[in-house]
């Protein structure tokens, strides 16, 4: 119960600490508001209004299934940007929100001579560790379900007056939002939160924690030009795997995880 209550403070007090840094929050919140609501409104405004400027797309339309091939251009590439492309953004989202939390996870406390005092709270260095990753965690999670709700109403509402339907989330939005952002969020929450805690500023963990976002920004681009699609057995595929590879890293990362190192770091 005290080792809980221990976590639990942690946690808000992480959490409380970028919420209350104007700069930090401010970046939270730009980011996912262009992925979710910016993008996606110009993409359906440019299909409504000017169809015959997204040609680039036809070899994209025609990777898929031939059911949907036959839908009209306006209602095809509409499905297209829900179900195959935007998804992908909510792989962005969580580790954009862990990056900026989990990056001064353990180097904030050394700039703000709090680490030494950290490590005599009633948690082992272990138990610090998985109280630094859970509160990213959870961060993430908020951010990016809270992200998700916005753009579900403001473009429900936006294809509503434009085409008539409304758009309902399908399979390929419950394997990202429930199993595949989750495990792509602790990845990257466990390796920054590690190097963080050898990193000798907030910047430099940052820098490092910006090279994670590269390859689901390679996946976004291989979906605009044809060079792969993903579908549900991908998405479940992959969800399987990157779990997998999140438990592995917890569990290698909180035998690495030293107060010795730590301190090493912070002198």
């Amino acid at each position: 119960m005290k080792r809980n209550r221990a976590i639990s403070a942690i946690v808000k007090k992480d959490m409380r600490e970028v919420t209350v840094n104007r700069q930090l929050l401010l970046t939270i919140v730009v980011v996912p508001l262009v992925l979710t609501l910016v993008v996606p409104s110009v993409f359906l405004l440019s299909v409504h209004f000017a169809p015959q400027e997204m040609g680039e797309l036809q070899e994209l339309m025609g990777m898929l299934p031939e059911e949907m091939q036959r839908m009209g251009a306006e209602e095809l590439m509409v499905n297209l940007l829900f179900d195959n492309i935007l998804p992908l953004f909510f792989l962005i989202i969580p580790i954009m929100a862990a990056s900026v939390m989990a990056a001064s996870s353990f180097v904030g406390e050394k700039e703000q001579s709090t680490l030494e005092t950290l490590l005599y709270c009633p948690l082992n260095v272990r138990q610090l560790f998985h109280a630094k990753v859970l509160a990213s965690f959870l961060f993430s999670m908020l951010v990016s379900w809270s992200s998700f709700l916005v753009m579900m109403l403001v473009l429900g509402l936006e294809s509503h007056v434009l085409t008539g339907r409304m758009i309902i989330p399908g399979i390929s939005w419950i394997l990202v939002l429930a199993f595949l952002s989750p495990a792509v969020s602790l990845i990257a929450i466990i390796l920054i939160v590690r190097g963080s805690a050898k990193a000798q500023s907030v910047m430099e963990a940052q820098q490092k924690a910006a090279f994670l976002v590269l390859p689901v920004v390679f996946l976004i681009a291989g979906q605009f030009l044809g060079a792969v699609l993903i579908n549900a057995w991908i998405l479940a595929g992959l969800s399987m795997i990157l779990g997998l590879l999140a438990w592995v890293l917890l569990k290698t990362s909180l035998g690495r995880v030293s107060g010795e190192m730590l301190l090493g770091n912070a002198l």
